[in-house]
This record gives C-alpha cells, structure tokens and sequence, in this order.
C-alpha cells in the first residue's frame, strides 16, 4: 500500500530556512515522479517543487527557483524540500505527492494528480515574526 507522510513543518521567520520531509512507503521514491505541493488558505494547490525518478530532472515554480531545493534519498525512502530565504508568500500546508505513471517533474508540477495520485496528510509552513 503506497503511503506518503509529510514532517518538519513549523513557524519560520522571514529569511529563514526549514526542510520538509516526504516518507514513502510501499513503494520507492525511484520509481515514480514526486513533488511537492502547497495550498494557502482560500488559494488553489499549487505544484512547488518535482523530480523525476531516475534522472533526477526537477522542476520548480518560478517563485521558489533559487531559494528551494528538492532531493531525494533513496536510502532513506525520502524526498526532502529544502527551503531558504522564506518569504510571507510561501506559507501554507505542504503535500507531497506521486503518481503511478511516468511523469516528467514538469508535468507533475504543473499538473497535480487527482484521480491516481497518492497524497500525504501535509504539514503546516508559517513564515512570520
């Protein structure tokens, strides 16, 4: 059974850093596409950041290039978001996500999957003083 656990959200203040952590079970994070997501409050989800399994191409919104950084660590079964320099635009619950299909990281981002993707529970991003 294919599940993904998000952790490492928590409050930030402007300019800082934090990594989120995606887990995944049932199945490895080299097999398929993977990202991450988020939705703040009264806005649509948004794909943030993605990577393709085994070439590792990746993906990223316009408004984190530069300050965001996805990895995976197939040892550990985990994709990671890095992410510096946040801004009070950034805030919001963060999903990881992954679908049973080839993907590019591009496709994956821009758009996410509904009726076969697998979602985590999300964690919560504040960026305030």
């Amino acid at each position: 059974q294919v599940q993904l656990a998000e952790s490492g959200g928590a409050l930030v203040q402007p300019g800082g850093s934090l990594t989120v952590s995606c887990s995944a079970s049932g199945f490895s994070v080299d097999n398929y596409a993977i990202g991450w997501f988020r939705q703040a409050p009264g806005k649509k989800r948004e794909g943030v950041a993605c990577i393709t399994n085994h070439d590792r191409s990746k993906d990223y919104t316009d408004a984190v290039k530069g300050r965001f950084t996805i990895a995976k660590d197939n040892g550990k079964f985990t994709v990671d978001l890095q992410m510096n320099s946040l801004r009070p635009q950034d805030p919001g619950v963060y999903y990881c996500a992954t679908a049973p299909r080839f993907l590019t990281a591009a496709q994956l981002c821009t758009d996410p999957p509904t009726m076969d993707g697998f979602w985590g529970r999300g964690t919560q991003v504040t960026v305030s003083l």
